[in-house]
């Protein structure tokens, strides 16, 4: 299985020295996440200055907060940058986000317009050589007569999909060369909904996986339940849990978080949820629980928790899961 580490240190600078750190120590790719105070391309750019040979992914980056136009620009910026390592990961949001966050509107189904999107970034990057671009879709139309881009470091640049729903799995099946799974999926999920959508295309997987290394077990475990808890606040996410039959725990949830009633949240989060969505333990611990993931998918990207950590504490974790995983 290809290891891969999303990046959640608070500071550009720590990225990149975890990025430096990763690819030293034989890790596929790293990857940066983006959030209302993180721009996850401008980071990626930073990492791509700091690596010289490991993949670099944005895991995600928001699709309709830019347009498709800003994002195969990026792309190919930073793909110049780093001679051809760039893996674009585009992600809808929630509505809350768009809306609240960005304040960018949120009508429909994300399915199709990410789907448009991502039709669109394909095309820049397909008209790098000149001769203008006119693309006509459902939501986006561009005429750009005069359009290139001039140094290139490739002619196609891989494009993934976050995706937590059927609707969007699928969207990604026809479309990404890659499906980003959420920190949330738990195996039977996986197993049960996600590759059978997968199974015949082109479209790879890759799940995040909740990484809390410690040898106090109890430590580790909690770090990883607070981070589930802090997902499951977000009803849009509970069909991952009907698979397991855990529904009612992910109401409980996000009625504890309305009530601001933080400890019940976490609390709500089961051993077994912790089991069945997280690796958690002393470094030979999560070598062997890895292993559950085994079959579901070929590159995994471990993910330090972050909820209720001190930032020298996730430090920490991203150094261990590194040295645990090193080749």
């Amino acid at each position: 299985m290809k290891h891969g580490l999303i990046l959640t240190a608070p500071g550009i600078r720590e990225q990149m020295d975890i990025a430096a750190l990763a690819e030293k120590a034989g890790f596929e790719s790293v990857w940066t996440t983006e959030f209302f105070n993180q721009h996850g391309l401008v980071r990626l750019a930073a990492v791509a200055t700091a690596t010289s040979s490991i993949k670099l992914g944005t895991a995600i980056a928001y699709a309709f907060m830019r347009t498709p136009m800003l994002a195969a620009s990026g792309a190919m910026d930073i793909d110049e940058i780093s001679a051809g390592r760039v893996i674009l990961g585009l992600g809808t949001g929630t509505k809350t986000m768009n809306e609240n966050w960005y304040s960018m509107p949120f009508e429909g189904a994300p399915a199709p317009r990410v789907s448009d999107a991502i039709g669109l970034v394909r095309a820049a990057i397909a008209a790098q050589k000149g001769g203008g671009l006119i693309y006509t879709g459902e939501f986006y139309k561009v005429r750009i007569p005069q359009y290139s881009r001039p140094g290139a470091a490739r002619e196609m640049i891989p494009i993934y999909l976050a995706a937590v729903n059927t609707g969007m799995i699928r969207a990604a099946a026809r479309l990404a060369d890659g499906l980003v799974g959420h920190p949330i999926f738990t195996r039977r999920y996986i197993k049960d909904v996600v590759n059978p959508i997968l199974s015949g295309s082109q479209c790879q997987l890759l799940p995040y996986i909740i990484t809390s290394i410690h040898e106090d077990p109890i430590q580790a475990r909690n770090e990883a339940r607070a981070q589930i808890a802090f997902y499951y606040t977000t009803r849009l996410y509970h069909s991952v849990l009907r698979p397991s039959g855990w529904e009612d725990i992910g109401i409980t949830i996000s009625d504890a978080f309305r009530k601001g009633d933080y400890a019940s949240m976490t609390a709500a989060v089961t051993d077994e949820m912790v089991d069945e969505i997280a690796l958690t333990g002393s470094p030979s611990e999560v070598v062997e629980k890895l292993k559950l993931w085994e079959g579901l998918a070929d590159h995994c990207l471990f993910y330090s928790p972050s909820v209720g950590m001190k930032k020298e504490r996730q430090m920490e974790n991203m150094k261990s899961i590194i040295q645990t995983f090193s080749a």
